[in-house]
């Protein structure tokens, strides 16, 4: 049963940081548990004694004082560990972004987009709990029970060996009722992220389901997906009912036995009556923080699941960090050496042996049919993906030896579904040089045939698009990717089925365009069109091997 996965402690400063406030507040808390009890049971026992209320009200102050300090300890116990959680989460989000962005895009690894949502997102509850409740009650685990014990060996040695017998109990319960709770939470996780898939893909195609009349399939099958998940979930909560059960038993068995010992030993008068009472109420503080933590450990299920998928997302193998050697408009040659790729999810290879030369300065028309692997080849240009076997070389240096983000600043993509992000036409087009002046932006959209559109929008290149913005076509859209292109000016362009959906003549427009963009590049194109495909200097089949057509 780990705490938190330990590449935690080693990426994040935030949890390093906590442990050491944790530690300081429990000893703090201990002294104050320590200091409860002596006051609470002078204050009983100067009362049964016949004190007077003001013989015993400096102690009764100091003991409100004492409660005062301990609700602090625990405030603080919370405030610090919200503050880590926060730090912790943006912290992992900011590297599952930057390992998506510098290594392979969700779905390529076997990921789906929902998945790294639900996670990043969701998870924010569960490693709040994590940090601000379960990291604290350790560290009061390990400190208020060595306290206790330490002070009340000095009192009566009988009743500390019943202690030490029994204070095992507790944690051997939690640590076997703890192996199937992570279980259960990593199992409930994985019904929360099919879940999130299938919504998402449903809601996705609704277009789609209303015209062929499925839409109540689809909500047969989210309801049937949601009772998984519920089943999971209530799983997990019957088995945190019955471990709390158990351990509360656990603890109530201890401070039983303690109780005996303590009475029989005060009945023959072998201890005080203050001291016979300081041992009983330090009892159940003996049992307490372990009793929590198991309580706790529960809701850190979650967020121990959460935080290892994150780690996972986030991973970011090292790559050397050799630099692209750039000439100033060409690349060298670009060769596959008998590559082939293998999807995660698949169990053949979508390409196989290819073995392609790409000449710098060449325009090359990618061809074949759906589901050969033309868009899987440029996702091995773009470092989205690696070989599965086989390599591929710019001049003498193997791909995988690069470091992508220098190739990329090398190269301008340009997908069959570009993505428009909410902001004005003229930010979309910086996406690929966001220094770009504004006249480089309108000179770029003029090239990619898209400047007399923009201009007639109503606030011309400041129109706010994407996201609840303006609404622009299919070929549009198209034009102001392109234009992302061109105002990158890479001496390595990358098109997927740039005339894709379009109709003749959106087509003609950009196929115009792309003719422009490839002016002194390095052009790889993939193509459905044969007219569009019949533009490139050199037409390449792509199978299960690469081959030139004449």
């Amino acid at each position: 049963m780990r705490v938190l996965d330990p590449r935690l402690y080693q990426r994040a400063r935030a949890v390093r940081t906590l442990l050491v406030v944790d530690s300081v507040l429990a000893v703090v808390v201990a002294l104050l548990v320590l200091a409860q009890a002596f006051l609470l049971a002078r204050v009983a026992a100067r009362a049964f004694g016949g004190a007077s209320l003001d013989d015993v009200a400096p102690a009764l102050v100091l003991l409100g004082l004492v409660v005062i300090a301990r609700a602090a300890g625990a405030w603080g116990f919370e405030v610090a560990g919200r503050r880590a959680a926060a730090e912790v989460v943006s912290q992992l989000r900011l590297d599952v972004v930057d390992a998506r962005l510098r290594r392979r895009p969700a779905a390529l690894d076997g990921t789906q987009t929902s998945e790294v949502t639900t996670t990043a997102v969701t998870g924010v509850d569960a490693l709040e709990a994590t940090f601000a409740r379960y990291l604290p009650q350790i560290v009061l685990a390990a400190v208020v029970p060595i306290a206790v014990l330490a002070i009340v060996v000095s009192i009566d040695p009988l009743a500390a060996g019943v202690m030490v017998l029994t204070l095992p109990l507790v944690p051997v319960f939690m640590w076997l009722v703890g192996r199937q709770t992570a279980r259960r939470a990593r199992e409930r996780w994985q019904a929360l992220a099919l879940l999130s898939n299938h919504f998402l893909d449903v809601v996705r195609g609704l277009p789609t389901l209303r015209a062929f009349n499925r839409g109540a399939v689809q909500a047969e099958r989210i309801a049937s997906v949601s009772d998984e998940y519920r089943t999971t979930t209530m799983g997990t909560l019957r088995l945190a009912f019955l471990s709390g059960a158990i351990l509360e038993l656990a603890a109530t068995l201890g401070i039983a036995l303690v109780a005996v010992v303590v009475g029989v030993r005060l009945a023959e008068g072998n201890i005080g009556f203050e001291a016979a009472l300081t041992v009983l109420v330090l009892t159940p503080e003996l049992y307490l923080p372990i009793r929590n933590l198991a309580a706790q450990w529960h809701a850190s299920a979650d967020g121990a699941a959460v935080a290892e998928r994150l780690l996972d997302l986030s991973e970011n193998p090292a790559v050397p960090v050799e630099l692209v050697r750039r000439s100033s408009a060409k690349l060298a040659p670009i060769t596959f050496e008998r590559v082939s790729y293998r999807y995660p999810t698949r169990e053949l290879d979508v390409l196989r042996d290819v073995e392609l030369v790409i000449e710098p300065g060449e325009a090359v028309a990618l061809v074949g049919p759906s589901g050969s692997g033309k868009s899987t080849l440029l996702s091995l240009i773009m470092c989205f993906a690696e070989p599965s076997s086989g390599r591929i070389l710019v001049g003498g240096d193997d791909l995988a030896g690069i470091d992508p983000k220098a190739w990329r600043h090398l190269t301008a993509y340009v997908p069959q579904h570009p993505m428009l992000f909410r902001g004005t036409v003229a930010d979309n087009i910086r996406l690929g040089a966001p220094a770009a002046a504004d006249e480089d932006v309108r000179a770029a959209a003029a090239l990619a045939r898209a400047h007399d559109f923009v201009d007639a929008l109503p606030d011309g290149y400041e129109t706010v698009v994407g996201e609840g913005g303006r609404a622009v076509s299919v070929g549009e859209r198209r034009r102001i990717a392109l234009a992302r292109a061109f105002v990158r000016d890479a001496p390595l362009v990358l098109l997927d089925e740039p005339t894709a959906d379009l109709d003749p003549e959106s087509a003609s427009i950009v196929a115009d365009a792309v003719d422009l963009l490839r002016e002194g590049r390095t052009l790889v194109l993939v193509a459905h069109r044969p007219e569009l495909a019949a533009r490139a200097d050199r037409i390449v089949r792509i199978g299960a091997v690469a081959e030139a057509v004449a």
